[in-house]
This record gives structure tokens, sequence and C-alpha cells, in this order.
């Protein structure tokens, strides 16, 4: 995992229902809170393209339901604005789930990917077909 160097509209609270954008057998997640964040009392934590989350499966296989995993998130509704002066939004919240040492569980990821969930996380961007 690499750092970024700019600031990316926070678009996820905790509470959020994303898609699952891998094949692990999960459809729905739900994000519980987001690892790192480090926010002001009582603000709710939030989450952009590229971090790293700490989410439950709400539905899916009977095996990944009902369980905590971690995930980053790749792709997010609300509009951000890269150093370039574009502004990027998707049609949907997803993510994708990772080990705790930062490897992916699934084997693909369907749809798009979010440039800097790909150079943020490179196991990511190799799974990818899409990457914007």
């Amino acid at each position: 995992m690499t750092a970024q160097g700019f600031r990316i509209s926070r678009g996820l609270l905790a509470g959020s229902v994303l898609k699952c954008a891998d094949n692990t057998g999960a459809r729905r997640l739900r994000l519980i809170q987001v690892i790192g964040y480090k926010g002001r009392l009582r603000r709710y934590p939030s989450g952009s393209v590229g971090d790293r989350i700490t989410l439950s499966v709400r539905q899916g296989t009977p095996d990944m339901r009902k369980k905590i995993f971690q995930g980053v998130i790749v792709r997010q509704r609300r509009p951000y604005r890269r150093i370039d002066g574009v502004w990027i939004q998707f049609e949907d919240n997803a993510a994708v789930i990772i080990t705790p040492e930062g490897e992916m569980k699934g084997s693909e990821i369907r749809g798009p990917v979010a440039k800097e969930a790909a150079e943020r996380w490179p196991r990511i961007a190799s799974a990818s077909s899409i990457i914007v």
C-alpha cells in the first residue's frame, strides 16, 4: 500500500451499504469503520476511494454472511476532484474484500476500479480489468 499525496471527498459513512465487486460470494457489504481514520469528537467516520475499511457481509452465500472482513473501497458515488481538474463519479459504491495482510480474497474484480485505489493497492490493480 502506498500513500496518497492529495485528499479525496469522503463519500461513505459508517453504516453505508456497498456492492461487493469481487467473486468471493458476498453481494452486499456494510461499512463498519474506516481503518486509520482520525476524526473529530462526535463526527461520523467516513471513507473514500482507496481506504481500508472493516465491513460485514449483509447478503451473499451462507458461508460469507454475518462475518466481518477487511476491504478496500474501489468506487464511490460522491464526486471527487483529481489533481488534473477532472471530476470523477461512479454509478455505485463498491468495495473488494481483502485479508488482514492485504491480499485479495477473490481472484477477479467486476466493473471499473478507480485509479486512486489501483495506485495505492497494486494487488487490486493487477486483478482489475478496467481502471478509470
